[in-house]
């Protein structure tokens, strides 16, 4: 996919959507509350939303059940969130998809990777494509991540895996961290008290983490 400014394409469609008088439902999967807060600021006025929290990556468990606290805290008391009525939908934690999804058992050479690299990339697939699934079950006309907020993350393969997943359910192009998205996640993660976590979420990224901090 040539580079493209996925900003600028979401605004588009947005822009037309209400210029029509369209507010369609929208699945959003969801890593975490700090980086739903400026994404739902942005997309829950346009959008029926639900937010999906699909993440069988984060290591150990109490890990993934404290980002999930925090993301439903988050959605009771933002006043947006309440206004339009997001709601959220938990999948089931199962490890497992993580391996099995990544190969990184099989491809050890993947297990050291930093972040945007080729296990990344195959643990942004498998999540989006289960949220595409999904917004296909729960008719929903569209679906994104919250994924492109992080400046750690690679919003080109974010939008070239949501756009090969879009067929019934279209693909919503984003780059959620330009116009000072991911700034404006921390004021909000400030403002409301969430608790941000350290490293991205799998085991791997927990070694990359201590091995940057020089704790290991």
């Amino acid at each position: 996919m040539q580079k493209q400014n996925f900003d600028n394409q979401m605004i588009s469609i947005i822009e037309n959507l209400r210029e029509k008088g369209e507010k369609p439902h929208l699945v959003l999967h969801a890593c975490c509350g700090p980086c739903s807060s400026s994404v739902l600021e942005r997309l829950c006025e346009a959008f029926l939303v639900t937010v999906f929290f699909y993440n069988p990556n984060i290591h150990p468990k109490t890990e993934h059940d404290r980002r999930l606290f925090e993301l439903e805290r988050f959605l009771k008391e933002f006043p947006l969130a309440k206004k339009n009525g997001v709601d959220l939908f938990v999948a089931d934690y199962n490890p497992e998809d993580f391996f099995r999804s990544t190969r990184v058992r099989e491809e050890p050479h993947l297990q050291t990777e930093g972040e945007k690299g080729e296990r990344c990339r195959r643990c942004y697939k498998f999540r989006m494509k289960k949220a595409a699934e999904f917004a296909k079950t729960v008719d929903a006309k569209w679906f994104t991540t919250t994924l492109s907020v992080s400046p750690y993350k690679d919003s080109q393969k974010i939008n070239e895996i949501g756009k090969e997943l879009s067929s019934d359910v279209k693909f919503l192009p984003s780059d959620f961290k330009k116009r000072g998205g991911f700034l404006r996640s921390t004021q909000l993660s400030d403002e409301f008290g969430l608790w941000r976590q350290d490293y991205c979420g799998c085991c791997y990224s927990i070694a990359t983490r201590d091995k940057q901090n020089g704790t290991n």
